[in-house]
This record gives C-alpha cells, sequence and structure tokens, in this order.
C-alpha cells in the first residue's frame, strides 16, 4: 500500500469535534429493543416533524411490536435522558419529539441504509486505510471506533489496520477526531508487497450467507404483499422488522465493487426485495400509525407520513 499512497492525513484531532458527534443513537441489535423501536418508528413516520407525539401514542405504537406499557415508557425516559427526545407537557400529558441532533444523525443513516446496494460505477483499484493505536484499557474508545469504522464501510485488515474500498479519506478523519483517537494516520493507495491482501479483511462466504439468510427469511413475505395478503397493523411490523435486518448489512459489507465479488453475487437481489417490500408496505403502515394516533389526538394523526427509498434518497 505505501508505493501507491496519494493522500496522508495526520495530526487528526487537531479540529473540534462536529456537529451531532456526540449523539449516541441506539445500537442495531437482532430483536428491536424499545429505544430502538421508538427511534425507528420515529424515523420511518415522524421524520423532521417538529410537532411532539403524546406520550402514550408511542406507547401504544411500541405495544403492536409486543413491548409492554411499562418498558415502553422507560424506554422513552432514556431516550430524553440520552438527549435523544425531548419532552414536553401540556395539562397532564406528556409529549415527545425527536431532538435536533438525533434527527440529523437518522437523516444521515437513512441516506446510507437506503442507497446500500445501489451500483457505485468503476473502482480506481485504491484502498483508503486506517491505521491506529489506542491503548488496551480504553475499552470504550476501542468499541466505539470499530462500530464506526464498521459503519463508514471498514473491515480489519490487521488488528489495528483497516481497510475499505470505497470511504473518503476525509470522512475517516472526521469520525477519528470526533471520537478523539490522537495516534491515527489515514491514507488511500494500492495495495502492498507482504501484508494480506485487502479484500481478505472479508468474509465473502459468511456474507453470502447472510444474503441468502434474507432472501430465504423475506422471500415468503414479499409474495404475500404482492398477492395483497398483508393488513395495516402486520404490515406496519412487517415493514420496521425488514428495515432493521436491512440497516445491518452495510456494517458487513461496506458496498463492495464488482471487480472483488464472486460471480452471482446476491446483494442486488437482496435490495430489490427490501425495497419491494419497504415501499409496497408503506400506505398500509402509514395507515395503522395514523389510526393508532388518532386515539389521542385527531389533528396529530393527519401529519403522519410514510417514506418511500426512492424520496430518501431524492431528497439528500
Amino acid at each position: 500500500m505505501g508505493a501507491n499512497v496519494i493522500h496522508i492525513l495526520l495530526g487528526v484531532t487537531d479540529s473540534g469535534p462536529a456537529p451531532g458527534a456526540d449523539v449516541d443513537l441506539p445500537r442495531f441489535q437482532v430483536g428491536m429493543p424499545p429505544q430502538h423501536l421508538i427511534t425507528t418508528l420515529l424515523g420511518d413516520y415522524w421524520f423532521r416533524r417538529r410537532e411532539p407525539l403524546p406520550s402514550a401514542a408511542l406507547v401504544r405504537l411500541a405495544g403492536e411490536f409486543g413491548v409492554s406499557p411499562v418498558a415502553a415508557r422507560a424506554a422513552l425516559s432514556r431516550l430524553a435522558r440520552r438527549d435523544l427526545l425531548e419532552s414536553s407537557k401540556a395539562g397532564r400529558r406528556t409529549y415527545y419529539r425527536l431532538t435536533d441532533r438525533a434527527s440529523a444523525v437518522l437523516a444521515e443513516g437513512r441516506q446510507r441504509i437506503m442507497s446500500f446496494g445501489l451500483g457505485t460505477g468503476g473502482w480506481d483499484g485504491k484502498w483508503t486505510v486506517a491505521g491506529f493505536s489506542v491503548p488496551e484499557e480504553q475499552r470504550d474508545l476501542r468499541h466505539a471506533l470499530r462500530t464506526r469504522l464498521r459503519w463508514l464501510g471498514f473491515a480489519p485488515l490487521y488488528d489495528g489496520l483497516w481497510v475499505s474500498p470505497t470511504a473518503g479519506g476525509e470522512t475517516v478523519a472526521e469520525a477519528l477526531r470526533d471520537l478523539g483517537v490522537r495516534h491515527a494516520t489515514v491514507f488511500r493507495g494500492g495495495a502492498a508487497p507482504g501484508l494480506r491482501a485487502p479484500h481478505e479483511a472479508w468474509d465473502f462466504a459468511l456474507l453470502r450467507r447472510a444474503y441468502d439468510d434474507f432472501l430465504r427469511h423475506y422471500g415468503p413475505l414479499l409474495d404475500r404483499v404482492r398477492g395483497g395478503a398483508v393488513g395495516a397493523s402486520e404490515a406496519l411490523v412487517a415493514r420496521s422488522g425488514i428495515m432493521d435486518t436491512w440497516r445491518g448489512f452495510p456494517n458487513l459489507d461496506p458496498g463492495l465493487p464488482a471487480e472483488l465479488l464472486p460471480q452471482d453475487w446476491p446483494r442486488t437481489a437482496a435490495r430489490d426485495l427490501f425495497v419491494e417490500v419497504y415501499d409496497t408496505l408503506g400506505p398500509l403502515a402509514e395507515s395503522r400509525v395514523r389510526q393508532i394516533v388518532t386515539e389521542f389526538d385527531h389533528d396529530l394523526a393527519g401529519l403522519v407520513r410514510h417514506h418511500r427509498t426512492g424520496t430518501i434518497l431524492a431528497a439528500t
């Protein structure tokens, strides 16, 4: 890699943190825990609305997913303490809305999730490399750094040397600054003799199984969607479920260029399935959310909106 370095960024902690750097959105977990569920629902049906929603409506929405009222109220309180939700009062009622900074982070995430799997055009054969040193005792920082790097499309070639074929150097440097990593180098270049080939940082067999499992699990749902056999309540749950599963793929697959992929790679088929299910179920899911919000505030219910993948991409 060293012989073909075209850009080096040193001293990545010179600048202060970027806006929203300390916004800690709930991490992706299988099973949709209540905090994660609530932020997902607000992002899907109440995105960038300034009006707060009644807490009772959010508790009722969480109940559609089997979350108890006690667990839902606890999740709302925790999200407010983490500065992800802003609370207000009107009489005896409590209301919540996303904070501005949380909305900004969600917007960035939505764009990444919805654009994932689209063709990226030709690849120049170069790799972005992030080399860093974090003391073992700073375990929280090590975890946060690895999580951020995976989200940006990196994988570990070695413990302190991560690679990506698509990430931009400035984006990586900003992430390192945000986290307070003091010893780091970022550069873009080609493969170097004596090191593992960069593409070996990914387990292609594991990735293929993940895509195949996604297609196998959601294929029957797609058939039912096409047949008009999904009602509004199921549409809400199923749409959130497929979004929650799909959003995990960017952490596994950085959108590797076609030149690096085995033949018959299933990513495009998986994306097509996700887009069709997510977009087709949107109106039904919106109807169910509006129905629930109507129980608590008829005027606010009229503001509920779903979003299609295409409109989300067009807005960025």
